[in-house]
């Protein structure tokens, strides 16, 4: 992605007519095809900003030994050992310069050959000299750029190459002012993070300054069980002093080699100069690219072939005969057929690498959505590399690719974008367009994310005027065209954030999503704002105000930390900018929106968020640092959550069982429910080798056991499911304390119970009505919650949150007397009056009032006798004012 500036210009001449030939035999030609270095070894990389680095000579004896792919950051660990291996020691969030310089040999017959530097990615602006020659500055990072070495490259011997990265944060008059992008929740890593090469051709070749493309271009205009039609532009760099006479073949040719079509198009080339030109295939009976139930692929070869017969250069890519459309009503066609998309947002980090991946990483992700039962990715919020484009066309996987215009499009109070950045949005574009318009997994071109903040941008933004000011709908019309000049047989979308929320009314929403010829929402539901039932209703909405754009969802989720547990999803709410993210809300955030997402089938996608977990540096949330949690997968990109097990259990129909809150091993109660995650035919839960019972036809394959009761000590838990063709378990193993099993201590009014001294505390749970509340200033974005001190308690954190209202609690103890004691906690905002508590019969508490302190916040407990029956019954019951609890202890007495 990014502008392209090289010390060399192509122009463009007029192409010939194609001259159309059915698949034959291919004439014995001689072969001369380029040649590939890859430069992965011997690097030197510094941090320092050094003026002289680029000069051959420089001395660079004492600069760090580095292979690459590289980046020097490392962004985001867990406060705990499991999911990653980062730490707040290994942690690198520089952003600015790195020098990287490499001494190689001129490859051996080289001379009469044309060169270029090739270049996967590098972050986020870069400038490259080879032998002290300046090659030019490529402005982007995140797509393959060439430069031309041909003229500075040595005819023998030792070449040095030098490369200056800067992945500065964008502000005002700034070296990455004008480089998308400006802002994001994701951290743009530095370096050379992705494969270097040299590449070696004839002066006749396909031309290498295609925005970073093949030079080739396709696109299956038909597709059908008879025949398939493929229409291509090849450009033709002659490097020569005078005109050549060659032409072009192309050939498809399938997996067993047999040529399935071909065609030989004759050209005359200018010197100096490229030719477009343009060719048809026409194939018989094709084998067609059917998602993952059949990613079938030929290989498309494109040959320059000279005058004399000899091959100058070749081209060959999977390519796979498809056609894809979207419709309003009927979702996504697949060759004529509606095909359900349904898979996850992607980003490309991971723990202990960065941004510096290799491609049997990108082939372990893949394997994992595909094991979860996924059949497309959203990569964002930026264009990914060449790896996870090839995978996806071998693993079937329909791909969404974006450019990185996020939220944010002006710097220093600008009310409209700097020309530069325009300049560059349109750049990235093409370079995303070029490289990945012949895969046959890229369906869609979207050209921005969430850019509808309007003046609600999260405090975590910055740059722009007010968003009432700044008006998104220019420059994506410019994209909108652009893209459609690039290629037109793809529609291009985009993700907005904020159209049809409920906000305040000093809030100004742009409407964005008509700018693009596919919609996509990105809402979280029961998460950032609402509840989480309000999803499909929402999106019932958005359909009725534009009933001819197709509509996906493109974002949705919650977060999820690994060693954070709650016993009821309903006990507070979940703190979307804090620490509250237990592992079992995030599953009941998805459970509750793919049931609304199933009864929609006219999305044509929907993509959660996230597969795996990624760095952000303006979060510190859950139980981690500079991590965005909402991955169903942790950092580590192996450590799996319960989420992933849901959605495996209802998209992959191979067999499985999983028991969820497995980590939460140290149990609050002593009675919980079971929830085990099953695809199979019936599933058996057997506790300690009693069976607790059989459950089948469990709605969305989740079935429950409901008020299981422990025993005091170590649990196994095993769950059995049986199909057709056998059986499948699995385990877990839970422990209650001795002192857990005798008593319930109720953290009332919270998601995530408080740590106590010397006891276990639960979260809410068997409660009916009111509402959760907390004392404490909730936290925002990377900025702490902020705690209320409270005199009179040892539980401070316990006691800062509570229920309120009319509400009343059945907890499922044994049958006997128990000791209850009630813990109330106020602030001087607290409104004055009384309410009544009861259990059963019994008033407990007549016109209570707990004390209201002149300032802080105060503490008292009562305590009561309590038989129960069945179950113990508390009800709390309004009066002048709202009957609240903060605690409660429940402890039998012998």
């Amino acid at each position: 992605m990014g502008s392209f500036r090289a010390g060399r210009a192509s122009a463009i001449i007029a192409a010939p007519v194609a001259c159309l030939i059915i698949a034959g035999t291919l004439p014995a030609f001689a072969q001369s095809r380029r040649d590939v270095m890859v430069l992965d070894a011997g690097w030197r990389f510094s941090a320092e900003d050094v003026a002289e680095a680029s000069a051959p000579d420089f001395a660079d004896a004492t600069w760090t030994q580095v292979s690459v792919p590289h980046t020097w950051n490392r962004v985001g660990y867990y406060k705990h050992d499991l999911g990653g291996t980062n730490t707040a020691a290994t942690v690198d969030k520089r952003q600015g310069i790195g020098w990287y310089r490499l001494h190689f040999a001129t490859p051996a017959g080289a001379r009469g050959k044309r060169h270029w530097l090739e270049f996967d990615a590098a972050s986020r602006v870069a400038k490259v000299w080879l032998n002290g020659v300046y090659l030019g500055e490529h402005r982007g990072g995140f797509s393959r750029f060439r430069f031309d070495a041909t003229a500075a490259m040595k005819a023998s011997g030792e070449n040095v190459l030098v490369v200056r990265v800067d992945n500065a944060q964008p502000k005002a008059g700034g070296s990455t002012a004008d480089v998308l992008p400006l802002s994001g929740d994701f951290f743009v890593h530095g370096g050379l993070y992705r494969p270097v090469r040299l590449v070696t051709t004839a002066p006749l070749h396909i031309d290498l300054a295609d925005a970073g493309g093949p030079g080739v271009r396709a696109t299956t205009v038909k597709a059908d069980k008879d025949q398939a039609q493929v229409d291509l532009v090849v450009r033709v760099q002659n490097d020569t002093a005078k005109a050549s006479k060659a032409s072009v073949r192309v050939r498809l040719i399938d997996r067993d080699g047999a040529e399935a079509a071909s065609a030989t198009v004759p050209a005359t080339l200018a010197p100096g100069k490229v030719g477009e030109v343009a060719a048809r295939l026409t194939v018989a009976g094709p084998h067609l690219w059917h998602g993952t139930a059949d990613p079938y692929l030929y290989d498309l070869v494109t040959q320059v072939v000279a005058a004399d017969g000899t091959v100058s250069d070749e081209v060959r890519q999977p390519y796979g005969l498809r056609t894809m459309a979207f419709d309003p009503d009927r979702g996504f066609i697949l060759n004529g057929q509606p095909y359900r998309l349904r898979g996850a947002g992607y980003h490309q980090d991971r723990d202990g690498k960065g941004w510096a991946i290799s491609r049997e990483d990108v082939a372990e992700d893949i394997a994992t959505l595909r094991e979860m039962g996924a059949n497309t990715i959203r990569l964002t919020h930026y264009q990914h590399g060449q790896d996870v484009h090839d995978l996806a066309d071998r693993a079937g996987m329909v791909v969404w690719d974006e450019i990185p215009l996020v939220s944010v499009w002006t710097l220093g109070g600008s009310k409209v974008p700097d020309p530069a950045l325009v300049a560059n949005a349109k750049s990235q574009l093409t370079e995303l367009v070029r490289q990945n318009q012949n895969h046959a997994a890229s369906a869609i071109w979207s050209i921005a994310n969430e850019v509808d903040f309007g003046n609600s941008i999260p405090s975590f933004m910055f740059g722009g005027a007010d968003g009432r000011e700044v008006d998104p709908m220019p420059l994506l019309n410019e994209l909108q065209k652009t893209a459609k000049a690039l290629d037109p047989s793809r529609p291009t979308a985009l993700a907005t954030c904020c159209e049809a929320r409920a906000f305040g009314n000093d809030i100004e929403i742009p409407t964005t999503a008509a700018a693009a010829d596919l919609g996509g929402a990105n809402r979280y539901f029961g998460w950032y704002f609402g509840k989480p039932g309000d999803l499909g209703p929402h999106l019932d909405g958005l359909r009725a105000k534009r009933p001819q754009q197709p509509l996906a969802v493109t974002e949705y989720g919650a977060g999820g930390a690994l060693t954070m547990h709650t016993d009821n999803v309903l006990g507070g709410p979940a703190d979307s900018r804090g620490a509250a993210q237990p592992e079992e809300y995030e599953s009941h955030i998805h459970e509750t929106a793919l049931a609304q997402l199933d009864a929609r089938p006219w999305l044509y996608a929907t993509w959660l968020w996230n597969s795996f977990d990624f760095a952000t540096t303006v979060r510190t949330e859950g139980d981690a640092q500079d991590i965005n949690t909402k991955g169903l997968i942790a950092y580590d990109h192996k450590t799996r959550k319960d989420a992933f097990w849901f959605y495996k259990a209802n998209w992959n129909p191979e067999p499985m069982v999983h028991i969820t809150s497995k980590r939460y091993v140290d149990r609050a109660y002593p009675v919980t429910d079971v929830k085990v995650y099953s695809n199979t035919a019936s599933t058996e839960l057997l506790l300690n080798g009693r069976s607790v019972g059989v459950k089948s036809d469990c709605p969305q394959k989740a079935c429950v056991w409901s008020g299981v009761r422990l025993d005091e000590g170590s649990n196994a838990l095993v769950a059995r499911g049986v199909h057709a063709g056998g059986t499948v378990e699995d385990s877990a193993r839970w422990m209650l304390a001795p002192e857990t099993a005798r008593r319930f201590v109720i953290d009332a009014g919270t998601l995530l119970a408080a740590k106590s001294e010397g006891r276990v505390l639960g979260s809410d749970n068997w409660f009916e009505g009111g509402q959760a509340g907390s004392l404490d200033k909730p936290a925002n974005f990377g900025k702490p919650a902020v705690p209320t001190a409270i005199a009179g308690t040892t539980d401070r954190a316990a006691l800062a949150t509570y229920r309120s209202g009319t509400f009343s609690y059945r907890v499922p103890v044994a049958d006997g007397r128990y000791k209850v004691t009630l813990w109330f906690a106020t602030a001087p905002t607290q409104k004055p009056g009384t309410f009544e508590v009861k259990s059963g019969n019994k008033t407990l508490l007549r016109k209570f009032q707990p004390a209201i302190p002149a300032s802080g916040a105060v503490a008292e407990a009562r305590t009561f006798t309590v038989k129960a029956k069945g179950s113990l019954a508390l009800d709390f019951i309004s009066g002048t004012t709202d009957a609240r609890v903060s605690m409660i202890e429940i402890e039998r007495l012998r």
